[in-house]
């Protein structure tokens, strides 16, 4: 209860009140159905009885567990939520990023025209300024006289390299105002403002977090970070569970296995005197009532047969003697 209402300034006297609440209905309960199993039935029958608690006690035992389980594993929980926020915030980044390349793919394809051809100038100066050291150096190639001092092909090849980085220089300029502009737009559409969290970040996510995200994060504990089933931890999280429901359970199983004592003959002997009692008390209506239906029966009979003779009267008064 604690854990349902933990960040509440009043967490502590609403998990005391619920808590007192929540065990009274089930002591009740589980007293009343575990002093109803007939022990003089048969065990088929017992069972039968004892199938409602039963359930209930693996549904309670399962709602205990789980925030104990939740307690017991906070350490782990907590860095498996920090993986899973820090997954998440970079799928959505790359997400972000995809739909934005999508929507301005004329413009990338530009820009990637240029970075390309940018590549090949500095890579085709790079090897102009290295066939002139050769000529200038007299270094013998293919491409070279072996000629040592500046001559005429070295300053042709001089006059290349010059006008080649006029047209880098020109180029760099073109791809960092295309740069620029995609930047824009990336600032325009909040890109920039979707970071990575920092360490900071995701340990003030993890504290936050609710019962969905640790419940979550506590069966992804099952598992490890390549997939890979971590049978260590679902066993210790499964008999954590099994044993609540066992305990819950253990008062039913006790009853069922014990054999019939004082406080289930005395139980039985209430039983048959209230039902004997109760057959008494039909029998003693039934009587009553007989004796009331007899009664009425003849004071009706007789107010009957009252009416009926005064009628008669009546009519022979009314009679005409002498016209007959």
């Amino acid at each position: 209860m604690y854990f349902v209402f933990k960040g509440d300034d009043l967490a502590v006297v609403f998990a005391i009140v619920f808590g007192f609440l929540w065990g009274a209905a089930i002591f009740n309960m589980d007293r009343y159905i575990v002093s109803s199993i007939n022990k003089s039935a048969s065990t088929n029958k017992q069972l039968l009885q004892a199938t409602p608690r039963i359930l209930l006690a693996i549904m309670i035992g399962m709602v205990i567990s789980r925030p104990i389980e939740l307690k017991i594993f906070d350490k782990e929980i907590k860095e498996r939520l920090k993986v899973s926020y820090l997954n998440g915030q970079r799928a959505k980044i790359d997400t972000l990023n995809k739909a934005f390349e999508k929507k301005y793919q004329v413009e990338f394809g530009r820009l990637n025209q240029q970075k390309a051809t940018r590549d090949s100038l500095e890579k085709g100066i790079k090897a102009d300024r290295q066939k002139l050291n050769f000529e200038i150096f007299g270094n013998k190639t293919t491409e070279t006289s072996g000629v040592m001092g500046y001559g005429p092909y070295a300053k042709r090849k001089e006059a290349e390299i010059a006008q080649r980085t006029a047209e880098l220089d020109t180029l760099k300029a073109n791809i960092n105002k295309s740069e620029g502009f995609v930047d824009k737009r990336k600032e325009f559409d909040g890109l920039f403002a979707e970071k990575l969290y920092t360490k900071k970040q995701l340990d003030s996510l993890s504290d936050i977090a609710g019962f969905a995200d640790r419940n979550w994060a506590l069966g992804q504990l099952k598992f490890n970070v390549d997939g890979t089933r971590d049978n260590n931890t679902a066993i210790a999280v499964t008999f954590i569970g099994l044993l609540f429901i066992f305990f819950e359970c253990l008062p039913v199983f006790v009853k069922l296995m014990s054999a019939r004592g004082p406080y289930d003959y005395a139980i039985a002997d209430g039983d048959e005197v209230s039902i004997y009692h109760s057959k008494k008390d039909k029998d003693f209506h039934f009587e009553v009532a007989d004796n009331i239906h007899g009664t009425r029966v003849d004071s009706e009979s007789s107010k009957k047969k009252e009416i009926l003779k005064g009628k008669a009267y009546r009519d022979l008064e009314k009679y005409d003697w002498d016209g007959e």
